[in-house]
């Protein structure tokens, strides 16, 4: 009889030991999961903006060889944002000016997959630039416009540019691709709706930014910064290059993702000075002036 106590102390104690070592490898299993689902959201995204981006490819083929940048009909002198970066690629800049390495996106406030980059990598970029170690340029497109109809590209940058004028183009950027409608609802077309969204950055909606709107004022520089996107050889939206490197939707052969990013700027800044230098506040832009007759 003993040894049947004894040995059902012992199948109680391996009892106990399994249940524990069950708990431990369920906990493990869960730790797993968790990092799992992480690196699925993260996936996700990502195969969801390169996805829409072989799309985009297609479609910037369509608007290039059509000649239809989805642009107004009316053709008037090119007023440009205050303080955006002017020659042959227009561009709207942010971060501290001497930042060592640059980030150039090329957007249209349109473009789903445009939106994916925008809501994965924002704050990691919005981080770069706090730090001194990045600086942007953003150029505006209406590719989407030229593809699908309709006008919600160009009053879209334009209206972006209006916040540019107003020193609030980030918050005002951030807002529209947070509440971007569908790729087919041209909700972006109304202005009214653009100044609606003003509402969501403290201090943008004001007489001169809703005049700046309704107006077009900026119409012609998007159409200049369309058009730069149209001959450079961009595959589609977004087209994301650091220093001058495409890095979307890879670098080498390394996808990108917040994580990757931070890398690529550390290593391209090593040994650089980051940059302390803030944009200076943007001035209310000037009328161009009147050629004069003859």
């Amino acid at each position: 009889m003993p040894p049947r106590f004894v040995a059902v102390g012992v199948s109680e104690k391996n009892r106990g030991d399994g249940n524990r070592s069950a708990r431990e490898r369920l906990q493990q299993q869960r730790e797993h999961d968790k990092a799992r689902e992480k690196q699925r959201r993260v996936l996700i995204v990502s195969a969801a903006v390169v996805g829409v981006l072989g799309l985009a490819a297609v479609v910037g083929v369509i608007a290039a060889n059509s000649g239809d940048g989805g642009g107004s009909d009316k053709a008037g002198p090119v007023v440009a944002p205050a303080g955006s970066v002017e020659g042959d690629k227009p561009a709207v800049p942010t971060g501290t000016t001497d930042a060592p390495s640059t980030l150039a996106i090329w957007e249209d406030f349109r473009c789903p997959a445009c939106a994916q980059f925008e809501n994965v990598m924002r704050d990691t970029i919005h981080e770069l630039e706090a730090s001194g170690a990045l600086k942007a340029e953003y150029h505006l497109a209406t590719l989407i416009d030229g593809n699908m109809g309709g006008s919600g590209s160009l009053r879209a940058a334009n209206a972006a540019a209006c916040a540019q004028d107003a020193g609030k183009f980030t918050a005002y950027h951030d807002t529209l691709y947070i509440n971007q409608p569908p790729e087919t609802d041209d909700a972006f077309g109304k202005n009214a709706k653009l100044i609606e969204l003003a509402a969501k950055v403290p201090g943008l909606d004001t007489p001169a930014f809703r005049s700046c709107v309704e107006d077009g004022t900026h119409d012609s520089w998007v159409e200049k910064s369309n058009e730069a996107f149209r001959n450079g050889g961009f595959r589609g939206t977004p087209s994301v290059l650091l220093n001058g490197e495409s890095i979307f939707p890879t670098k080498g052969n390394e996808q990108i993702s917040p994580e990757n990013l931070k890398k690529w700027v550390a290593e391209a800044n090593k040994g650089k000075k980051l940059g302390t230098a803030s944009p200076s506040a943007p001035a209310a832009p000037s009328a161009p002036a009147a050629s004069s007759a003859g």
